[in-house]
């Protein structure tokens, strides 16, 4: 069953790209988290919210937000990808989607005929008491980031 609204976020401890473990226990009365599932590094809409995410960075830290992008990629591909993008925040390893089942994103999907299990793009608002606040799913890349943005800054 998935996380709700109201709710404490499931915690987790994933790779960063640099190998480090990163729990969100370890922001829990310090920030709010901004949890991003997406399928696949260097891929066109997944390059795109980076970037968004990239661009506003600055104005999420403003709001003591802290940004997580969550994929199954390997670290290198995720070191590539922040390199190539100079994406200013970390992307978190995911490749047994274990908290992608936990955040009920890991889903059959199905591109050209073919049915595969991957990431449905969404996102999470995760609050200082570690509730999960907010969530998108099934997100449409363009405009979400400003979405995101202006939702912590009229609710948090």
């Amino acid at each position: 069953m998935a996380v709700q609204i109201g709710e404490i976020a499931p915690d987790f401890a994933l790779e960063n790209n640099n190998g480090e473990i990163v729990k969100l226990a370890d922001y829990i009365g310090k920030k709010h988290v901004v949890l991003y599932f997406y399928p696949k590094d260097m891929t066109p809409g997944c390059t795109t919210e980076a970037c968004d995410f990239r661009d506003q960075h600055k104005s999420f830290e403003e709001l003591d937000a802290v940004i997580f992008g969550v994929s199954p990629d390997p670290i290198e591909k995720h070191q590539k990808f922040i390199d190539k993008y100079s994406l200013p925040f970390q992307l978190l390893v995911d490749s047994d989607h274990k908290v992608a089942e936990e955040y009920d994103v890991w889903k059959l999907k199905k591109n050209f005929g073919k049915e595969y299990m991957g990431i449905e793009r969404s996102t999470f608002i995760i609050n200082k008491d570690g509730k999960l606040v907010k969530e998108w799913r099934k997100v449409k890349v363009d405009g979400h980031v400003e979405e995101a943005l202006a939702y912590i800054k009229e609710n948090l």
